[in-house]
């Protein structure tokens, strides 16, 4: 089947809206997303009293979801179905119950198959909470969504 024509900006849409329809990680942690485009995402969550360790901040696990989120729809932008080779997280600053945090991701590189991409986690307030650096590795040929059937 053929894929309609698309500016870059509809093929991100159009893969955000087919990827969270079966992303249930994104959905059950009740993350947003903000924006998207070729090459980057923005995402939301809201630290819920289930996201908190032992010292009554957001896991880390959690912060790395939503940046490991926002990362893949930003590398499954362009419709080729890219999978994450690899992540970094460093925690710069605790979340706290109820604060909504922020993550932007963007590409630094994309070269062949692999990509670099960058994404920053704020709080409601503006501070960096994490920073994030994804690889990526896309198999060529193969769309993120596949085509709707006419």
């Amino acid at each position: 089947m053929t894929e309609p024509t698309r500016t870059p900006q509809q093929t991100a849409e159009y893969v955000r809206d087919g990827m969270l329809a079966n992303d249930n990680a994104t959905k059950g942690l009740d993350m947003r997303i903000v924006e998207v485009g070729p090459g980057q995402a923005t995402i939301e969550m809201r630290v819920r009293p289930d996201m908190l360790n032992g010292h009554a901040t957001c896991h880390g696990g959690f912060m790395a979801t939503l940046a490991d989120s926002t990362f893949a729809f930003a590398c499954n932008s362009y419709n080729e179905l890219t999978v994450a080779s690899g992540f970094s997280i460093d925690f710069i600053a605790p979340a706290r119950e109820g604060d909504v945090l922020t993550a932007r991701c963007h590409e630094v590189s994309k070269a062949g198959r692999t990509g670099v991409y960058d994404t920053e986690i704020t709080n409601q307030r503006g501070e960096r909470i994490a920073m994030f650096r994804g690889r990526s590795y896309t198999a060529k040929g193969r769309p993120a969504v596949p085509a709707v059937p006419a």
